[in-house]
């Protein structure tokens, strides 16, 4: 009797089954059997990983750490200099870079300009559509005025074909747009479930390793914006890139979650335009509202993404609430802006316990980093008591529960980027401040604080 091409494998305790139960007969938890590739006949029945993941990253003999050749990885540039700098230089041959974000948001625009752009700089270039047909990928290339494209265009979505083309043409780039839609014929699940997903990504990932073709995975998101999928998806592939932004807003954000070959949380930012995406040379303009004269409620943050220290807009409104008053965050940490709000309280003497709360990073950026507690502060407190800040005022520190302003990282180069850009009144963490006998920045007075206390009173020394 023939053996099956597939088996059911209980995610919990390992144990086997060859079709699909709801309870899995040997630890008897439920809902937990998933479908792998079988092995081959001389494999032993509970070997999870055989067939899968095995060679994923090639075997090699045994050594000593200190006698390996530690050599710089060869990089090939894209030509799309955002995307370049995410990446950390450009595409790794071998590497496997999986890209996700909402639909419509640019990944295959961006995509095909790269793979383009690679094509004629010499490099053979192919993609994979399965979720286009090869005209419609032809238009869109048409209208990104990409003439006379001499890249290679696959309509398929089975692995097997997929995988025979590749080797057959051993293309330097190899984009698969996307991996939810390719499937095995060794799986009998649908495409785009967690076993085909697996399945495919790790066969993907065993030939770029092997034939030093680099490839790229576009990965649908679910409604949480996280990828789709096994998250050992995200484990598998040397690079992670999201594409963060509003589809109604004419900016992009690519940012690395993960990269083996350079810095993690880098981002490139783009302007969708009628010719595609285009790199934006200096962001922090996108980030900063244009205004005659001073408003209440507004901060400019110098943030750093990655290594780019960038310029943001941070904007606060408080208005009389009710007996529930709102406390709402776009861009910025709901959690931590109700602490903030108790230490403003607490260390500061500034009151919004009747007052709703809303605060906005300007652009659609996403700001993660505590540097972010003092512009937030100043803000808020800036708008409840309708006093703006002086033109040219930056702030940037984190601010912990006792009170204290604690310095963020690299901040001397937050500082020359704010001088750079005309900027010349500064409140920041004591410890970020020049010290004596370093060249102070020109152009920029700088007011070093300890607590928020402090902050709160230069702030109203300088309306």
């Amino acid at each position: 009797m023939a053996k099956d091409k597939s088996i059911y494998v209980c995610s919990e305790c390992g144990g086997t089954s060859a079709k699909w139960l709801g309870k899995c007969p040997s630890c008897g938890a439920w809902n937990t059997l998933i479908e792998q590739a079988a092995g081959s006949a001389n494999a032993p029945a509970n070997n999870r990983f055989g067939t899968q993941f095995a060679s994923l990253a090639g075997a090699s003999e045994l050594a000593v750490l200190s006698e390996i050749e530690a050599s710089d990885v060869a990089r090939t540039p894209t030509g799309l200099d955002e995307l370049d700098r995410v990446l950390g230089g450009g595409v790794v041959a071998g590497g496997v870079t999986l890209i996700g974000g909402d639909p419509g948001i640019g990944k295959s625009t961006l995509l095909l300009q790269a793979v383009d752009a690679l094509q004629r700089a010499g490099q053979n270039a192919l993609y994979v559509t399965g979720e286009e047909s090869g005209a419609q990928v032809a238009l869109r290339s048409k209208r990104l005025g990409l003439d006379h494209s001499q890249v290679q265009v696959l309509a398929e979505i089975q692995l097997e074909k997929i995988i025979a083309t590749l080797d057959a043409t051993r293309p330097a780039i190899a984009v698969i747009d996307s991996i939810q839609t390719v499937y095995s014929d060794q799986l009998t699940s649908a495409p785009g479930s967690v076993a085909q997903v697996r399945e495919c990504a790790a066969h993907l990932t065993r030939f770029a390793k092997t034939s030093g073709t680099a490839v790229v995975l576009v990965g649908h998101v679910t409604k949480e914006g996280a990828l789709a999928g096994p998250r050992v998806l995200e484990h598998m592939v040397d690079t992670v890139l999201y594409f963060e932004g509003d589809t109604h807003s004419s900016f992009r954000l690519v940012r690395a979650i993960k990269n083996r070959f350079g810095a993690v949380n880098e981002i490139g930012v783009f302007a969708m335009t009628e010719r595609g995406l285009k790199g934006v040379a200096n962001p922090s303009a996108i980030f900063l509202s244009q205004h005659t004269e001073p408003v209440p409620g507004s901060v400019v943050l110098v943030t750093l993404e990655g290594t780019r220290p960038m310029l943001v807009e941070i904007q606060a409104l408080v208005d009389d609430g009710g007996p529930s008053p709102r406390r709402l965050s776009v861009g910025l940490d709901r959690d931590r802006l109700a602490m903030l709000l108790a230490v403003l309280h607490r260390h500061a003497g500034v009151a919004c316990m009747d007052q709703d709360v809303f605060v906005n990073a300007v652009g659609g950026v996403r700001i993660s980093e505590p540097a972010a507690d003092l512009a937030v502060m100043l803000a808020i407190t800036s708008s409840l008591r309708g006093k703006p800040l002086p033109k040219g005022f930056i702030a940037f520190g984190e601010v912990g529960l006792a009170g204290e302003v604690r310095p963020a990282p690299r901040g001397q180069e937050r500082l020359r980027e704010a001088a750079k850009l005309g900027y010349s009144i500064a409140v920041v963490p004591r410890a970020n401040a020049p010290r004596k006998g370093t060249k102070d920045i020109e152009g920029l007075t700088i007011h070093a604080v300890d607590r928020i206390e402090e902050a709160m009173d230069v702030v109203r020394e300088l309306e």
